[in-house]
């Protein structure tokens, strides 16, 4: 085993971080070093005392045999590596920046489905006082590394101003590396073993963050601008149409209470959606419908994006530390930091409409071009992530990934051989041939509207959706569940029909319609069973899982596999090894006394570590999209040494930097994209892309 150096670092910055690690690096003091070789002692180098780094320190950075450990590694990599502390020292400026020293304890937690931050691992871990993660160090972080509220008498707190504090946090700093020692014991590492290719592939993530994306920081800054100037101008129109009485359209409460009060209408919210339906209600005065457009205006708005962008990006121009590899729970996709491009809306505008708009924001005339300042703002948006000179982007999307998995991994044959013949264009759409399968409708004859409703039974049925789940997509989409209903009862096999009208009794007794006309319901439940009766491998999958995963938990096997997955259980965790090798980690699994599958997970909407329930179709969705991941990942490392520098990747979407020639072409990106790995023969895999000098919604 290779020598290990623990590392981490208490800083000072004016700069908050909330600006990123990048943006934060460049003006951050070093104040604590603190350090630990394998086993021995834990030492902290109180640099604002005038101690120096130890020259023992220096020569193991130095050394390349020897790993660099650290919690959360790209904020102390970055700062080390850009901050004052080395800064005449460009040997070590070069060793330490190098990724492929590093190893992280929070991406192997992340790997291993546990929430990240070193105090939460202390908790999950159990670790016994001594060894856990100070709680009240956050305190002291909130001293020393910021400055002080501009009402106190001191801008910054020193060892000199709070000695006693001082000491303590020493005390706490040197706490963090024995934490961190204690939980890399404690924690598996199954997914990112010294030589696998999911180190490999974070080391490549890193490479990425480091090198950025370039922004249009002009363009960022007048949108800034034009949002601004804007909002003044609806905060006045919204006073003007409710006689003072609300200050600006954004005001949420006041909005309500002014339209009770004037109206005598009352408003559950004031949702988009909510805004869109009330505005196209005929009875709604007039001068209500003006008011609500305003508010609509006034909430369609980028600017936190915007200044998101300014205040993240380096002084070379370009956005870094956007990418958190394993940042999504199980499926080990990348989520954002920040600025997040995986968040960004979708265009309402023409791709043409758009490039006027960046052009007249930037000249300062986009009131000359249209009369919704907010609605151009958040179209261009994107627009912001551009090429350098001598430089384009070209960006290739995997094709329908989720879709074409879950196909792969259910054996379901007619769909794979659907998905080969429309690549080799001698094959319906997707979209057209699920309703024409659901519905026994020749596919030639599938109208526009029905293949929208194809689409979202695609969306929402595949991993053991009902209802529920057709609902959520459909006001995704827009789609009228009751013009729906209207199209669609014609073509619904009579057994169904009958399933569907006993299954909406039943939900008329337990209060489960979702609010929905009895029109609405049976067909939203039609087209749930006419989709899993045309899905028989599919819904034998879902099956499968579940079984599989009782049979472990419960005993009664060490091991089974269901299609190409393995499932075990070791110790408290349950295992599903992926076609790729990776592991799906499912911490403190079991089997309550009701029969649920539950296992401990991070709340997504809490964020607290707590048992979370699970099926087998929610399994086949965490499991299809880790397999997607695996499939975007396996292409990358080639793809970037291939010229291709990627510089983001948005769900299933690769965007990189590479020269402005005919060679580096959209087409040859996809090809490689689109080319299956070893583990995942006969998964038919499409990708398109396009090059531009700005990002866009292609």
């Amino acid at each position: 085993m290779k020598p290990i150096l623990y590392l981490d670092t208490e800083t000072y910055n004016e700069t908050p971080i909330t600006h990123g690690v990048y943006a934060y690096a460049e003006k951050a003091e070093v104040m604590l070093l603190q350090y630990a070789f394998n086993d021995s002692p834990v030492y902290v180098v109180d640099l604002t005392a005038g101690d120096p780094v130890p020259q023992e320190v220096i020569n193991l950075m130095l050394n390349p045999e020897v790993i660099l450990f650290a919690q959360n590694s790209m904020f102390d990599r970055t700062v080390l590596a850009r901050g004052n502390l080395f800064k005449n020292r460009p040997d070590i400026i070069e060793a330490i920046s190098n990724p492929k020293r590093w190893r992280d304890s929070m991406v192997i937690a992340y790997a291993h489905s546990l929430k990240g931050s070193l105090g939460d691992l202390c908790s999950i871990f159990k670790l016994d006082e001594d060894q856990a993660k100070d709680k009240a160090g956050r305190n002291l972080i909130n001293l020393f590394c910021k400055p002080r509220p501009k009402n106190s008498k001191i801008r910054r707190a020193t060892y000199k101003t709070h000695p006693e504090e001082w000491e303590a946090f020493k005390l706490y700093a040197k706490q963090d590396i024995v934490s961190l020692r204690e939980i890399i014991k404690k924690m598996p590492n199954w997914n990112m073993p010294d030589g696998s290719n999911e180190l490999a592939l974070w080391h490549l993530d890193q490479t990425i963050n480091d090198r950025g994306v370039c922004i249009d920081v002009d363009l960022a800054k007048k949108a800034v601008e034009c949002i601004e100037a804007e909002q003044q101008r609806l905060a006045v129109q919204t006073q003007d149409i409710t006689e003072g009485e609300v200050q600006a359209a954004t005001q949420r409460d006041a909005m309500l209470r002014h339209i009770a009060g004037a109206y005598g209408i009352t408003f559950k919210d004031l949702t988009a959606s909510t805004i869109e339906r009330r505005l196209n209600d005929p009875d709604l005065p007039d001068a209500l419908k003006e008011l609500l457009a305003v508010r609509q205006q006034a909430s369609t708005t980028s600017t936190s994006k915007y200044k998101a962008l300014i205040n993240r990006v380096s002084t070379d121009g370009r956005l870094r530390g956007t990418l958190q590899f394993m940042g999504a729970p199980r499926t080990g996709r990348w989520a954002g930091r920040g600025f997040q491009p995986q968040n960004l809306t979708r265009p309402t505008l023409e791709q043409w409409e758009i490039d006027l708009g960046i052009e007249a924001i930037k000249s300062g005339n986009a009131d000359l071009i249209t009369d919704n300042i907010m609605k151009l703002t958040s179209n261009t948006l994107r627009g912001c992530i551009c090429a350098p000179e001598g430089y384009k982007l070209v960006v290739s999307d995997l094709s329908n990934i989720e879709g074409r998995v879950l196909a792969w991994l259910a054996g379901e044959e007619w769909k794979l051989k659907a998905f080969y013949d429309y690549d080799s264009g001698q094959g319906h759409d997707l979209y057209k041939l699920s309703y024409s399968k659901a519905f026994g409708v020749n596919p030639n004859y599938v109208t526009k509207e029905q293949r929208q409703i194809g689409k979202v039974q695609e969306l929402a049925l595949g991993y053991e959706g009902g209802v529920g789940a057709f609902i959520t997509f459909s006001m995704a989409y827009g789609i009228d569940l009751d013009a729906m209903a209207d199209i669609a009862i014609q073509n619904v096999d009579v057994r169904i029909l009958e399933e569907a009208k006993s299954a909406y009794r039943w939900a008329v007794d337990n209060k489960r319609t979702y609010g929905l006309s009895d029109k609405a319901y049976i067909i939203c439940d039609s087209f749930k069973r006419a989709w899993r009766k045309s899905h028989p491998a599919i819904t034998e999958f879902w099956k499968g899982l579940d079984m599989g995963v009782r049979y472990v938990l419960n005993g009664h096997c060490a091991t089974t596999t269901v299609k190409q997955l393995v499932i075990d259980k070791v110790g408290a965790w349950l295992r599903i090894k992926l076609p790729s090798g990776r592991y799906l980690c499912y911490p403190g699994a079991r089997i309550d006394d009701k029969g649920k599958i539950s296992y401990m997970g991070q709340n997504t909407y809490s964020r607290k570590w707590e048992r979370i329930n699970t099926y087998g179709g929610k399994i086949a969705e965490n499991i299809t999209q880790a397999v997607a991941r695996d499939v975007m990942a396996h292409s990358m490392p080639c793809i970037d040494e291939m010229g291709f520098k990627i510089v983001l990747t948005v769900h299933d979407e690769i965007i990189t930097e590479a020269p402005d020639l005919p060679d580096y072409s959209h087409d040859y990106l996809s090809h490689m994209l689109s080319t299956p790995p070893e583990w995942a023969q006969g998964l038919p895999l499409a990708a398109a892309g396009f090059e531009s000098y700005r990002y866009k919604k292609d």
